[in-house]
């Protein structure tokens, strides 16, 4: 029943998380330009574990169970990432420069790239609509011995995944060393922000 209840959260976190969405675009953009990324990583993950903890141990019920609260998510979250996605589109269509460092650029400072983060994460209702509402929900339903076990899921994955790819983008430099790749990757990334905000709005307002 543990292992189960263990890999219903894997599955349940990685079909979230696993997607370009805002924050991820993020992370991967600031791990590109190889600015403080332990600490974007480390925030991301810690938030997942504040607000899935928080739904999970009943705060998603609550939520989900309130239409207008989760219709209002819902708007925020679909207004916040058409926001996003406008300024991919911009990015797309005027910047010529590539995202890794530039020699000669000042790079953000931690602060600055903190509290960016702590913003990206935080300011977005999407997040909650996924973390608290979603994977709460879901962990609300189970039985109290086996939300632990789903909550440590969930969260592994969110831990690999963050990491992974802060990590894991160094792999990706040479390709990004061309500014072609960056405007292609801004404009996959208001693709894909845009997608998520009409299935949001889809959502909301009866399946459109």
């Amino acid at each position: 029943m543990w292992l189960e209840t263990f890999l219903t959260g894997v599955m349940v976190s990685a079909g979230l998380i696993i997607a370009i969405g805002s924050q991820n675009a993020f992370v991967l953009k600031t791990a590109l330009k190889g600015q403080h990324i332990f600490w974007v990583c480390l925030i991301c993950f810690a938030c997942d574990v504040l607000l899935m903890t928080l739904g999970v141990m009943g705060v998603g019920s609550v939520f989900a169970n309130n239409a207008t609260l989760t219709k209002l998510l819902g708007v925020g979250g679909a207004a916040f990432l058409g926001w996003y996605g406008f300024n991919s589109f911009k990015n797309a269509l005027t910047s010529n420069s590539t995202l890794v460092s530039d020699d000669n650029a000042k790079p953000a400072s931690l602060k600055t790239t903190v509290l960016a983060t702590f913003a990206i994460t935080l300011l977005n209702p999407h997040v909650y609509l996924d973390t608290v509402v979603l994977v709460g929900g879901i962990g609300a339903t189970l039985a109290s011995d086996s939300k632990l076990s789903f909550l440590a899921g969930v969260l592994l994955v969110s831990f690999a995944w963050f990491f992974g790819l802060g990590y894991g983008a160094k792999y990706l430099l040479p390709i990004f060393k061309n500014p072609k790749a960056w405007r292609v990757l801004e404009f996959a990334i208001g693709v894909m922000m845009w997608w998520i905000a009409f299935k949001l709005l889809s959502f909301v307002f009866g399946g459109v």
